[in-house]
């Protein structure tokens, strides 16, 4: 069946200077030949104008540019229409697109889908694409351009090959075991080979946690009894009324989540229920969600206006934060607790730092990490467990190491999706001279 050709607006809706509609498929250089009259040279832009392919109507004078297949973003024919950004302008080009045969509007994520198809990208390269876009920080944008870069195939590319390398040894076992005497040399020979993608994996497991923060933010909860000054201080960190302030106990029901940028580095601010004994069924339940938001938060700041630590555990690390200090006379605050004041600012700026400064202490490894996502945590924990258990039991049935080394090897394949089981056999004939 032949493939359709797709056309999207590529840039941001409304009113622009300039608005960018890209075209990809087989019928490109002919939809582009339609409307401008001719094909411009390939990766070279061209002011032309584009008429309406019944009534010859000038349609709008813009740069167009021709990516010729396979040098192109998804691999297939490519034409950028670099239009002047009125809305009319759009919609009347959009309007002929529409209305040719072979030609749609594009789904989401279509155009990427089909770089990924035709082999432009890998399915990390996808996923760095996206969060490039949703990118909010430099420290996300750097993380999302090293996946975009490739970082996850260059990274386990020599891992790959030396899975390969072992399972073709181990398969060579199996079925070519008349022919090849390994004897006990086998498990030995794997070890060497294992032994350094052990460690790699290892390695990025154990800066796992700081690569997911920078891209989801380190999670920062504010809790505490009511009435402690938790979404006064919310509002005054993000500048602005996110949270309902109020002297009436209970406010706050549902965690409020807000996102901030701290010197590059991602947060997110969490405002949470009072904690307190209620017989109120709703805001029992927002005191159990604050409990649980606590729980897993990397950082918990504990507001309250004596100054003391929560007597329930919370998880993560707690700071006491002494609270309404503009209150209380320097010496009826407790030594050594951080004292705060929303309503006068009273060491706000250095509440801000301290965040800041944790923050950093969190992520500071994970620009150079490449778990970003649970899936990629999920898939190196599947191999790492899989390559210890060939590691550590030299008296397993070679089956059973076969099936270790195929588990790991398709776990590190489904991150890029190239998962392909004939490599095996042609690796085994690249250095074997069998003719069976």
């Amino acid at each position: 069946m032949r493939a359709e050709t797709i056309y999207a607006v590529a840039t941001g809706a409304g009113r622009a200077a300039i608005t960018v509609v890209r075209i990809s498929g087989p019928d490109a250089r002919a939809l582009i030949r339609l409307l401008a009259g001719s094909v411009p040279e390939p990766r070279r832009a061209d002011l032309v104008a584009l008429r309406h392919p019944s009534t010859q109507e000038v349609l709008d004078r813009c740069l167009v540019l021709f990516f010729e297949s396979p040098r192109s973003e998804t691999g297939e024919d490519c034409v950028e229409l670099q239009l002047h950004g009125g809305r009319a302008v759009v919609a009347a080009i959009l309007d002929v697109l529409s209305a040719l045969p072979n030609v749609r509007l594009a789904e989401p994520g279509e155009f990427a889908r089909r770089a990924f198809l035709n082999g432009k990208l890998d399915l990390a390269q996808i996923e760095g694409l996206a969060d490039l876009v949703d990118a909010e920080t430099q420290w996300q944008r750097r993380q999302a351009q090293r996946q975009l870069s490739g970082a996850m195939r260059d990274a386990t590319a020599p891992w790959r090959a030396a899975l390969l390398q072992a399972s073709a040894q181990v398969e060579t076992a199996i079925d070519f075991a008349e022919d090849v005497d390994l004897e006990g040399k086998l498990h030995d020979q794997l070890v060497v080979l294992l032994k350094p993608v052990l460690k790699g994996l290892r390695h990025e497991l154990g800066q796992a946690k700081a690569a997911e923060r920078i891209r989801d933010g380190v999670q920062v909860v504010i809790a505490g009894p009511p009435n402690a000054g938790k979404s006064s201080l919310l509002n005054a960190l993000v500048r602005r009324e996110a949270a309902i302030v109020s002297t009436i106990a209970g406010t706050t029901r549902d965690p409020i989540e807000v996102h901030l940028d701290l010197g590059g580095c991602p947060i997110t601010l969490v405002d949470t229920a009072g904690l307190r004994e209620s017989v109120d069924t709703i805001e029992r339940i927002g005191i159990e969600r604050a409990r649980t938001r606590a729980a897993d938060a990397d950082l918990v700041l504990w507001l309250s206006e004596d100054g003391t630590l929560p007597d329930e555990k919370l998880g993560g690390t707690v700071w006491p934060v002494l609270t309404k200090a503009d209150l209380r006379a320097p010496a009826e605050r407790p030594a050594g607790v951080f004292a705060l004041s929303v309503a006068t600012g009273e060491n706000l700026p250095e509440l801000i730092g301290r965040l800041a400064e944790f923050s950093r202490g969190i992520v500071h490894s994970g620009a150079a990490g490449l778990l970003a996502r649970s899936r990629h945590q999920q898939a190196f924990q599947a191999a790492e467990a899989a390559l210890s258990r060939v590691v550590s039991r030299p008296a397993a049935p070679v089956e059973l190491i076969a099936e270790d080394l195929r588990a790991a090897r398709f776990a590190l394949e489904r991150l890029i999706g190239t998962v392909d089981v004939e490599d095996i056999l042609g690796d085994i004939f690249s250095r074997f001279c069998i003719g069976k």
